[in-house]
């Protein structure tokens, strides 16, 4: 019997831990291929490769981002292979699942919650007295009738093989991230997530764990993400861990879901004084800042704890944080929303995702939407349109923040001038957001692509013409140059503004440039550039005031690809170098 377990990713450079841990667990009995493909392909291209493989059994590991892809697959599946078995599986279908089964007349049976051990006895079922009866955690057909077996008591972790050592994997390993999980459950009740569903926390052997990172590692694994809930759940059984990957990391970079106001002191400390700088990445889950809120969502929240928390790893400096916002909880309006946005743009995250709620199948809320009144996608991914607090309109509103809050503050292309519109100039960073927002959506910018320089250029026509009357434009254009040249690894050929040194004046200064830092003018023009701004910026950064009475010549040092940009401040009493 031929078995081909398929899913269709979200990028190419995503793997699933479900298929490998569903082939680790039955391999030995059934003989399977694994074939990854990514909601971008043409459905004819996913089905072309499947038809080639001739499967027996094919088994689709089903999420909320790739289910209506999935869906069109199955459906060209069955007309060109009427005799193949076709199973699903994963958390999308393991709730509704007799709604599934009425809607996808293609599917001959789905696999309820973890799968490992259910499809490796539907295996042999199909393979000997096909007795689906005999199977828990199944759906299957019976004639026209619809058949859902009792549950599956959950695994014992220290039986399941290992899903990381498939030598067919490591080609690649370096190239793609890695899903690696410790542990299986969720602590916490939060009504719209799937993982409260599941009581209780399991962990594999942390020996065998610890096996396993050091094989990917050794293999040439370069970003490990682990999927645990709540990673630091356990303090001695997460910083054990921590421990370890510092020891062991040689380059590979670690991403966890934590919970920020649980960890405690002394781990922070350990952290802060033994992590290397950019092996860790800890994304946390905020979702709102509203007592209120969090309450109806069953979620527990110690936002002071949680502030100390990510106050502590960002002073440390090694650790990049990524904060996540959810809009429509319930209880939260446009404005309290705001509140809850820049409470946690105050800490100042590397990254902050703003996201909106999702009414994900079998979750605490999408059984009481009726209660906050909420209106929803009736497909996947099943978004919020409305409650009686926020109206869509109010979504589409935050969905323009969220768009600019993508291009100008996660990727980081203008750190400097952003912090001074959020913090100086706009009465708060949603403000300024929402108008840029609102500016962009205008002009039809979202219909449209861009590269470097047009976002710098469209920010700068949203300023000059919003003229918000704490805004200093020459502070402003002053920063935006800044960043702007630090953008670019090798000399730019094109500069978008109109305030240009002129000829001679540029001479002088690149003369004296290459005087102050001792490199021969001939190799300084093939990788610096030279501009000014009209004021002493070097007052500016340490005290923020702007003092037109002498102005800045800044020297812009490109590494190409070998180093960054770095900025060299020549006037005032020392010389100041910046990254």
């Amino acid at each position: 019997m031929k078995v081909v377990l398929a899913t269709l990713n979200a990028k190419y450079i995503h793997t699933s831990l479900a298929l490998r841990c569903l082939k680790a667990y039955s391999q030995d009995e059934f003989p399977m291929d694994i074939a990854e493909y990514t909601i971008k392909d043409p459905p004819m291209t996913i089905v072309s490769d499947l038809f080639a493989r001739q499967p027996d059994v094919i088994g689709f590991s089903c999420y909320i981002w790739n289910i209506e892809e999935t869906i069109t697959v199955i459906d060209m599946l069955r007309k060109i292979l009427p005799n193949t078995t076709i199973v699903l599986g994963g958390p999308e279908v393991s709730y509704d699942t007799k709604l599934w089964m009425e809607r996808l007349p293609a599917v001959d049976h789905i696999i309820l919650g973890e799968g490992e051990e259910t499809l490796r006895d539907l295996l042999r079922e199909l393979s000997v007295s096909r007795k689906f009866h005999f199977v828990f955690g199944l759906a299957y057909r019976k004639g026209d009738e619809i058949v859902i077996n009792p549950g599956r008591p959950k695994l014992d972790l220290a039986t399941l093989p290992s899903p990381y050592r498939f030598e067919e994997d490591v080609p690649s390993l370096a190239n793609r991230v890695v899903y690696f999980e410790t542990s299986r459950g969720c602590p916490f009740s939060c009504q719209f997530c799937l993982s409260s569903i599941e009581v209780g926390v399991r962990y594999f052997d942390m020996e065998r764990v610890k096996a396993d990172i050091l094989y990917l590692i050794d293999s040439g694994a370069k970003l490990i993400k682990f999927v645990d809930r709540t990673f630091n759940i356990k303090r001695d059984y997460a910083l054990e861990m921590f421990r370890f990957l510092i020891e062991n990391h040689r380059g590979c970079v670690f991403q966890f879901e934590i919970t920020a106001d649980i960890m405690r002191p002394e781990v922070l400390d350990y952290l802060a004084e033994h992590a290397p700088p950019g092996i860790f990445r800890f994304e946390i889950g905020v979702q709102s800042t509203n007592d209120v809120t969090n309450l109806a969502v069953q979620r527990r929240q110690n936002w002071s704890k949680l502030v100390r928390t990510v106050t502590k790893v960002k002073e440390s400096g090694k650790i990049d944080q990524h904060l996540d916002l959810i809009a429509g909880l319930p209880h939260e309006d446009y404005d309290t929303f705001r509140k809850t946005f820049n409470d946690v743009f105050a800490l100042r995250p590397e990254e902050l995702q703003l996201g909106f709620l999702k009414m994900l199948r079998g979750t605490g809320l999408r059984l009481g939407a009726d209660k906050f009144g909420y209106i929803y996608m009736d497909r996947a991914p099943y978004e919020m349109l409305g409650n009686d607090l926020m109206p869509f309109a109010d979504i589409v509103r935050i969905k323009r923040v969220e768009d600019v809050l993508e291009k100008y503050w996660n990727a980081h292309r203008m750190n400097r001038t952003i912090e001074y519109l959020v913090h100086v100039t706009y009465p708060s960073p949603f403000d300024f957001f929402q108008r840029f927002g609102d500016y962009w959506e205008a002009r039809g910018w979202q219909r449209i692509g861009h590269q470097l320089e047009d976002l710098f250029v469209r920010l700068w026509s949203f300023l000059e013409e919003d003229r918000h009357p704490a805004l200093d434009l020459d502070v402003t254009l002053a920063l935006l140059k800044i960043d702007y040249y630090l953008q670019h690894k090798y000399k730019p050929r094109k500069l978008w503004w109109e305030d240009r040194l002129g000829k001679e004046d540029w001479t002088a200064r690149f003369k004296r440039a290459a005087a102050e830092l001792g490199i021969e003018e001939r190799d300084l023009a093939k990788k610096a550039s030279v501009d000014r701004v009209p004021f002493d910026y070097a007052r500016w950064e340490r005290e923020g005031v702007v003092d037109r009475t002498r102005e800045t010549t800044l020297v812009f040092v490109h590494g190409g690809e070998e180093a960054s940009a770095r900025m060299v401040v020549l006037d005032g009493p020392e010389r100041i170098e910046a990254i």
